[in-house]
């Protein structure tokens, strides 16, 4: 059987949110016929353009149009800039036209994902502004249920709207284990909604 491909793309200038990714995508694979396919995107320059190699000299390798074409399921994470996602991943977001267009990602689900330096920085409405995208591309969008203990619990990060990471003004404050545990159940839980969608039972 063919394993169902959850694609987890996200921008991270400190860390942070690669850390949720990896937790993210830890979560997709531990659903009996997923994979997670972990990417990232390049950094931008202040006029707005990719300014890094083609190919990062470390980590994951850039998401391309062909991820988006092949993925059965799609989990983006940015850090919060002003209650907003990065510019990186906003260049990025807007690059997908040609995916929109073939109609790639329709049907198929999604979560996001953030993290910020401060606790009330922007969290939610970070979040909010990656899922309007998603739904013009016509995806079905995927949050965090109060069934997961975690969420009533967190005194860090976590929200019904995705997992998220409160990093600290430094970015130095480490994930903890409420929202490693709250990234792994969002990843677990689009790939399952995905596996029910492809008519399979998960695990």
């Amino acid at each position: 059987m063919t394993h169902l491909e959850i694609l987890v793309v996200y921008y991270s200038r400190h860390g942070s949110t690669l850390e949720l990714a990896r937790a993210v995508a830890d979560g997709v694979d531990s659903v009996s016929g997923c994979q997670s396919r972990l990417r990232t995107v390049p950094a931008v320059s202040a006029n707005h353009e990719a300014t890094e190699a083609a190919v990062p000299d470390s980590g994951p390798p850039y998401a391309e149009p062909q991820d988006l074409k092949e993925c059965d399921g799609l989990i983006i994470g940015s850090p919060t800039r002003f209650g907003n996602m990065a510019a990186a991943m906003k260049y990025f977001v807007d690059g997908t036209l040609n995916s929109w267009i073939a109609g790639d990602l329709v049907g198929k689900p999604a979560a996001v994902f953030t993290s910020t330096g401060s606790l009330h920085g922007g969290q939610e409405s970070t979040l909010l502004s990656m899922m309007l995208p998603l739904l013009h591309h016509g995806m079905l969008l995927v949050g965090l249920p109060y069934s997961e203990a975690d969420l009533a619990a967190t005194r860090s990060g976590g929200t019904p709207y995705g997992a998220s990471h409160w990093a600290g003004s430094d970015g130095k404050q480490p994930v903890s284990p409420e929202e490693l545990r709250l990234a792994h159940a969002l990843g677990r839980r689009v790939a399952a909604i995905s596996q029910k969608l492809a008519g399979r039972q998960a695990s």
